[in-house]
């Protein structure tokens, strides 16, 4: 992008979107105007209307495009990434949460549960999933759960100000948390399912945590721990929700109703119409 003398904001996002384009992002004039917003202090929608976006912004803004255009995520350089009605932080460290899961959240906030609901987000990452349920049902306990240390500091800034209670702990430790037992009225769990050899972005590949993303050749390494807690910590009626790689909607299906504990065990789609997640109700077998 070429250094502005008397280059109006139009030019500078037009160079940038080019730019970006170029190297291979497909989202480039997108990402192009979103950081120009960031950097201006501004809503993406306004940058029409902004007559001048200071005198460091555009040598600023040509550091942020070269950044983005080495693939470092948009949500790194910004530094946050909406989830649902949140605005999380985010970086280094921590999964940044996809627009894939918000599909669970939907799923989740049609659904009816008492008033002071329990609620636990195993593998919360950046707490996206339990901060944005907390604003829904204010009145809820909610814990997101979390092996890594440095998942937990996104998430613990993000949850400040919000009672949701974050757990460092692996979610298929041996006693966790047995007060939760036959307790829980909502588990829900985007944990880390793609296959170890699946070809991804280099925005995945280089800034992701693998712990986060990776499950084991087929992606299940991690689920069928997942749905056991879930079956331990519900209680009967209790509703649970699972994410998984668009390849093994079948074997997480099977894999819920092979502990012979769930019922109206579904199969759903992400929001852009792939197999993302399955949906299940603890039964009152045990």
């Amino acid at each position: 992008m070429r250094r502005s003398g008397a280059m109006t904001l139009r030019q500078a996002i037009d160079s940038a979107a080019a730019q970006l384009a170029e190297a291979g992002i497909d989202s480039a004039r997108c990402d192009a105007e979103q950081l120009a917003a960031h950097l201006a202090g501004t809503d993406r929608g306004r940058l029409r209307f902004l007559e001048s976006p200071g005198e460091d912004f555009f040598w600023r803004f040509q550091h942020a495009v070269a950044a983005r255009s080495q693939r470092v995520p948009l949500q790194h350089i910004i530094g946050t990434v909406g989830f649902g009605p949140v605005q999380l932080h985010v970086g280094p460290g921590v999964f940044i949460p996809r627009p894939e899961t918000e599909a669970i959240l939907e799923w989740a906030v049609a659904q009816p549960l008492p008033a002071h609901p329990v609620i636990v987000d195993a593998c919360t990452g950046s707490g996206a999933l339990a901060i944005a349920l907390s604003r829904y049902w204010p009145g809820a306990r909610v814990i997101g759960i979390d092996d890594s240390t440095e998942a937990l500091a996104y998430a613990r800034r993000n949850a400040e100000d919000t009672g949701v209670e974050l757990v460092h702990a692996d979610i298929g430790t041996a006693g966790l948390l047995p007060e939760l037992d036959g307790r829980v009225d909502l588990f829900v769990s985007n944990p880390p399912y793609v296959p170890d050899d699946a070809v991804l972005e280099p925005e995945v590949t280089q800034h992701d945590p693998a712990h986060a993303v990776f499950g084991g050749p087929d992606g299940m390494a991690v689920i069928p721990t997942v749905v056991a807690r879930a079956a331990r910590w519900l209680r009967p009626g209790g509703l649970f929700a699972v994410e998984h790689d668009d390849a093994t909607s079948t074997l997480t299906v099977e894999c819920v109703n092979g502990t012979g504990l769930f019922e109206d065990v579904v199969a759903r789609d992400d929001l852009a119409g792939r197999p993302r997640f399955v949906t299940a109700r603890r039964g009152t077998r045990d």
